[in-house]
């Protein structure tokens, strides 16, 4: 009956520390979430939103024409570039760099930390005003360089301006990475990568069978990190090309800003366009976390 009675009590304590926080909760990230798919599905256009006459139920209306729309899938193809950039470039280049300064082979390892996480220091606002002047600007630094080897260099990168803002995505984002790994690299017993040293394992070898499977679960929450944070990419692009050249570097984010702002506000249709951003996040991270379920049965 003791442990009846004590576990009984477990759970009335458990539960009294966990609702003030799951009420927080509820009231900051629940009721918004489903108070804007609820809105979503209204032709809501201003004025109070209970109790108003002229608001009525559409149903899937802004969705459709969401689909419709040929902005929402370049915003969206652009989305998936720098989901592509985040995942396949900032991981990798961050494992790598963590991989050679824990590892000892280069030197200056405390200077290399600091400069490759700087840029994660810097505002994006700074950070998007210097290279729009760098890559985008009429008189750029970049196109300055060419003229230097071609005098007759024209200002070209315009033709693919997601370029540059993916360059600059991989650059200013893998420092946090580096960190991430830095971090659990240290947490890997060096005895065991010792001992496979004398076992006559090579360095590729050491990293195949120790490093790697030791770093799956950080590997995953780090591409979920990417994942949702290059879907709500919005600060940099916003002030490095304000979405244009005609449209050709918006992205999700930058679109839902623009009906729900811009022009006459259209907020039942940025509601639609922010759950479609979540949506499509959580199918790339259950992708994510299949991919890693196989990966862990397959080993």
């Amino acid at each position: 009956m003791k442990d009846l009675s004590t576990k009984a009590e477990k759970r009335f304590s458990y539960t009294i520390l966990v609702i003030p926080a799951m009420l927080i909760y509820l009231f900051v990230m629940g009721f918004p979430t489903i108070f804007a798919i609820g809105l979503s599905l209204t032709n809501y256009s201003g004025g109070k939103v209970f109790g108003n006459a002229n608001i009525s139920f559409v149903a899937l209306k802004n969705y459709l024409a969401i689909f419709r729309d040929d902005y929402f899938y370049l915003s969206l193809k652009n989305n998936m570039w720098i989901v592509a950039v985040s995942v396949f470039g900032q991981i990798p280049l961050g494992f790598i760099l963590a991989y050679m300064l824990s590892r000892k082979l280069i030197k200056g390892t405390d200077f290399f930390q600091t400069v490759i996480y700087l840029p994660n220091v810097l505002a994006a606002v700074i950070i998007g005003i210097l290279f729009n002047k760098f890559f985008l600007s009429a008189n750029s630094v970049a196109l300055e360089i060419q003229r230097i080897f071609n005098p007759d260099a024209q200002f070209e990168l315009v033709k693919n301006p997601m370029l540059p803002v993916l360059l600059v995505i991989l650059w200013m984002y893998t420092g946090m990475y580096v960190l991430i790994f830095l971090a659990n690299l240290q947490k890997i017993d060096v005895s065991v990568i010792e001992a496979s040293k004398i076992d006559g394992a090579s360095e590729m070898q050491t990293l195949r069978y120790i490093i790697l499977p030791a770093l799956s679960g950080v590997i995953v929450t780090c591409a979920i990190l990417a994942i949702s944070g290059s879907l709500r990419s919005f600060d940099l692009i916003y002030v490095m090309t304000q979405g244009g050249p005609a449209h050709r570097t918006s992205v999700l984010a930058l679109y839902m800003y623009e009906k729900a702002f811009k022009g006459a506000p259209n907020y039942p249709l940025a509601n639609a366009i922010s759950t479609v951003m979540v949506l499509i996040s959580f199918i790339l991270i259950v992708i994510t976390k299949a991919v890693e379920k196989s990966y862990s049965k397959g080993k």
